[in-house]
């Protein structure tokens, strides 16, 4: 029977513009308790944190709790819904999502947190200084909160990948049944991302999890554009 373990990377501590997040997640994990890495593990890293280490931090006026607003356009191309105010935009990087991914939460007093300008830059960075620190090839999720159409609730999902597949296609491929499945694709990053939320959880200042034990086909190459459904299939824009 396979395994998925999962588990949160104590003692990152505060991140500030400038840092190489790399080499911290790197010395985190060297040794007990949150190491030693094995070639194969995933890290999912928040992208709160990303963006913090990233200066992706913007001043606004803390007395007002809609001064955030004006940014939530400005890191828009798309108005897609707007009720009261709730704003459900389309980004830059193709995401369609709550207020442009600007964030409040586990930020500064009187700061907003910005999306980070190319998430899987960044997951590919973390990824090449954890390999040469350490000696182990990982996969890295940019993790970040979305709601869900259809669904109550948020979860984790990802924005950035490096090293792990972002959807797994399983069309053309037999179910236990035999039958050849048509429209199967998992998102296996999305997952992930999901399964390292819970150890990590909302309000515990952990910004960083290792997920081991993933199926090694999904330990390739590949893109956050894997994951976001272009306009021409997506019925609801």
């Amino acid at each position: 029977m396979s395994r998925i373990t999962a588990w949160a990377v104590e003692g990152i501590g505060e991140i500030r513009p400038g840092d190489q997040l790399g080499d911290i997640v790197a010395d985190a994990c060297s040794g007990a308790p949150n190491g030693p890495l094995e070639d194969g593990d995933v890290l999912v890293v928040t992208q709160k944190v990303v963006s913090k280490a990233e200066g992706r931090l913007v001043p606004v006026d803390a007395s007002d709790p809609l001064s955030h607003k004006v940014l939530v356009e400005d890191e828009a191309v798309r108005i897609v819904r707007r009720r009261g105010d709730l704003i459900i935009t389309e980004t830059k990087h193709g995401f369609i999502c709550a207020n442009s991914g600007v964030d409040l939460s586990n930020v500064e007093r009187g700061y907003a947190a910005l999306l980070p300008l190319d998430s899987d830059r960044s997951a590919r960075r973390i990824r090449d200084i954890v390999r040469a620190r350490l000696g182990v090839n990982v996969g890295v999720i940019v993790s970040d909160t979305f709601g869900r159409p259809w669904r109550k609730g948020l979860t984790d999902v990802a924005i950035g990948v490096a090293g792990i597949a972002g959807v797994v296609d399983l069309r053309g491929t037999p179910d236990s049944l035999g039958r050849i499945m048509q429209v199967t694709e998992v998102a296996v990053a999305d997952e992930i991302a999901s399964a390292a939320e819970l150890v990590m959880g909302k309000s515990a200042g952990i910004p960083v999890a290792v997920v081991r034990g993933v199926d090694p086909e999904w330990l390739r190459e590949s893109d956050i554009n894997e994951i976001v459904r272009p306009p021409q299939e997506d019925l609801f824009r």
